[in-house]
């Protein structure tokens, strides 16, 4: 394999900007083998068709702690399997027939016509938002506004106490932030509280039902077999946590890549009917999910040619996908109105994200009305000095300070 540096993401530089490098990837090294946080051999997949491979071939497999990927790590580290397993055991990584079940649970709640619903709340919400900074006239983008719409939202669909949102959240955000062995182990407290307290949230849900998402999967859980304890609190962690970390990164990348280019911002204002294609085109752009979550090859797989072992951890790069010249005209440019654009920031295959409506429910109206409302909106600071948020899977700045008159 040629001599390229493996992607450092724990780096602020490396966040900042991946894509040259997985540019140069995708024309040397599509599958790049490195050296990965837990030390062990990764495979990174960078163009689009290999990635979209990768996201829907059935030799691999989702499930970290279970099957062909656990024996090493039991054998290494088994404190590790012992903790994390209860968080693990939700339709996110786990393959058929215990994906297709645990899915079938809560896709209802998910439909664009459900979703719909919720588009009153999701407007008043912004706008209270926005009144808020407008009287200071200034904001921290991400804390004040891109990570409260869909926290908010998501925890009210789950009947979550509204003082607990903050906690929840600075748990979710240090679990996904692990680069290395050593992040993992400052992770522990994280997992053991927030293990602790969604056992507690439905402890009180059992004897206290509510017209909320929780409310239900504890009466599927109560009517048979179709949730062990150990699936309904890992299926609570994964609505929570993917039902905001994305979003989040979709709002306030978004917002960062519409002030790099004030003609596409100014093309949003005039063109109000264009915000359905912007978000795709943000999503495109900003790639919020960075690199799907980890497969696990069943068998030897040959992919652009390079035969992955089995056993082995995958990594498809859904920002590398997103950016390959050979899919997308002139990939490195902002287009809202870009047509055809089949990114892949919501993945493919059976694992397609299920709140992809939600997600765009709320970055299309977070996004709209920030820039309706403000027509002055600008950086405080430059967009070289930000700070970025620091893991494996996600991409977005860690605070984006914006001026609003």
């Amino acid at each position: 394999m040629p001599t390229i540096t493996p992607p450092d993401f724990s780096s602020q530089r490396f966040k900042a900007n991946p894509f040259p490098l997985y540019a140069r990837l995708r024309e040397e090294a599509p599958v790049f083998r490195f050296t990965g946080a837990m030390k062990e051999t990764v495979w990174l997949v960078t163009r689009y068709d290999d990635v979209s491979l990768v996201l829907k071939h059935a030799s691999l497999s989702k499930d970290v702690f279970g099957g062909v990927a656990a024996a090493e790590r039991r054998q290494k580290m088994p404190w590790l399997l012992k903790l994390f397993a209860p968080l693990s055991q939700n339709m996110l990584s786990k393959d058929p027939p215990d994906h297709t079940r645990l899915r079938s649970l809560v896709h209802k709640a998910f439909t664009p016509r459900l979703i719909e619903r919720l588009r009153s709340r999701v407007q008043a919400l912004s706008d209270r938002l926005l009144d808020a900074a407008a009287r200071k006239g200034s904001m921290d983008l991400v804390a004040e506004y891109a990570l409260i719409v869909p926290v908010t939202i998501i925890a009210e669909m789950l009947g979550v106490p509204s003082g607990d949102y903050r906690k929840f959240q600075h748990w979710s955000n240090r679990l996904i932030s692990n680069t290395n062995l050593w992040d993992v182990m400052l992770s522990v407290p994280s997992v053991l509280m927030f293990t602790r307290y969604l056992r507690e949230l439905i402890a009180q849900r059992r004897s206290s039902p509510g017209e909320d998402l929780l409310s239900a999967l504890i009466q599927a859980e109560e009517a048979g077999d179709r949730l062990t304890p150990d699936e309904l609190v890992s299926m609570v962690f994964l609505l929570l946590v993917a039902g905001h970390e994305t979003t989040v990164n979709l709002i306030s990348g978004g917002t960062l890549a519409l002030l790099q280019h004030p003609e596409q911002l100014e093309r949003l204002r005039k063109e109000p009917d264009l915000i359905g294609p912007a978000v795709e085109e943000l999503l495109r752009y900003a790639s919020p999910v960075e690199i799907s979550t980890e497969r696990f090859t069943r068998e030897d797989l040959t992919v652009a040619g390079v035969t992955i072992p089995r056993g082995n951890l995958v990594f498809a790069s859904i920002a590398s996908a997103n950016r390959d010249e050979r899919h997308f005209k002139d990939p490195d440019a902002l287009d809202l109105g870009r047509e055809p654009n089949r990114h892949m920031s919501f993945g493919m295959g059976i694992h397609y994200c299920l709140g992809a409506p939600l997600a765009r429910l709320e970055g299309q109206i977070a996004l709209q009305t920030l820039v309706n409302r403000f027509p002055n909106l600008r950086l405080a600071r430059p967009a070289e000095s930000l700070k970025w948020r620091t893991g494996v899977l996600m991409r977005g700045p860690k605070q984006l300070p914006v001026s609003l008159r």
